[in-house]
């Protein structure tokens, strides 16, 4: 049986009434059907205790990119520039159940702002319009591309710190540790890393972009990238996703083992 993977929605409008509703992109679902090998299950942002309700059946967990910003009263940041989207149901959702799933050993994949909302979970701080600070690059969806190139080619580089997480992950893939090119869609990026939060990539500006959760009983990884967009050519996302769902799958071995052990003691 396939492992459940939780994946976390948005609060969007829809149709010319502007009708809120739950959503997460295609490009996840797809990618845990694909090289996940789970079953996908859509988390509503309906706040801490559905979530919690519904964490206690997932064998993981995918923290999914946005267009929308985390709120910054959550890291005590400066109110966001006029226009500029947040999910307020979402946040209230994902923040609680980032923390739960970590203290279960539920595995995580934080993707873009789900990698900011790790950080955030687990008390750190963001740097709001990155493009906005000095000696900082442009990580934002450059407006002028189609975004389909924008998503699948590559924008900078990363450096992956040896024998990292993610090092270790990678191992046996050819890749060049030093310039690893990545995509980039983000205004948002880690300012201040969660005590708990291991940085183990960074772009040419210093901006982390890959971290592990330090002491996390199971797997924990957060990429500020976008794999989704390109793990059928592109190994090195490919086995991102590859190393989540074999977490996953150990997990909910786990879980089905202890389950059964009561029922095997009372028999007897």
């Amino acid at each position: 049986m396939r492992p459940l993977i939780g994946i976390s929605c948005c609060v969007k409008p829809f149709g010319p009434t502007g009708m809120p509703n739950h959503a997460a992109s295609d490009h996840y679902v797809r990618v845990i059907l694909g090289p996940v090998e789970g079953m996908p299950v859509l988390l509503p942002a309906a706040g801490e205790a559905i979530s919690r309700e519904l964490l206690s059946r997932l064998d993981g967990l995918l923290l999914t990119g946005s267009r929308s910003n985390v709120c910054p009263v959550y890291y005590d940041g400066p109110q966001h520039a006029e226009g500029t989207p947040e999910d307020e149901a979402r946040d209230a959702t994902t923040l609680p159940l980032i923390r739960a799933a970590i203290a279960a050993g539920v595995p995580l994949l934080a993707i873009c702002r789900g990698f900011q909302e790790l950080n955030v979970a687990l008390g750190g701080s963001l740097d709001q319009r990155i493009q906005d600070l000095e000696g900082r690059m442009d990580h934002s969806t450059p407006a002028d591309q189609a975004i389909v190139r924008v998503r699948t080619g590559k924008a900078h580089s990363v450096r992956v710190a040896a024998g990292s997480g993610l090092a270790r992950l990678w191992a046996g893939l050819d890749y060049d540790a030093a310039a690893v090119p990545v995509n980039s869609l983000h205004n948002q990026g880690v300012a201040r890393p969660a005590p708990r939060l291991r940085p183990e990539a960074w772009a040419p500006d210093g901006t982390i972009e890959a971290a592990s959760i330090e002491g996390a009983p199971g797997f924990a990884v957060g990429v500020q990238w976008h794999p989704e967009y390109d793990w059928e050519r592109d190994p090195l996302s490919r086995r991102i996703f590859e190393r989540f769902g074999a977490a996953a799958e150990e997990f909910a071995r786990r879980r089905m083992l202890n389950r059964a052990l009561p029922s095997a003691v009372a028999a007897e």
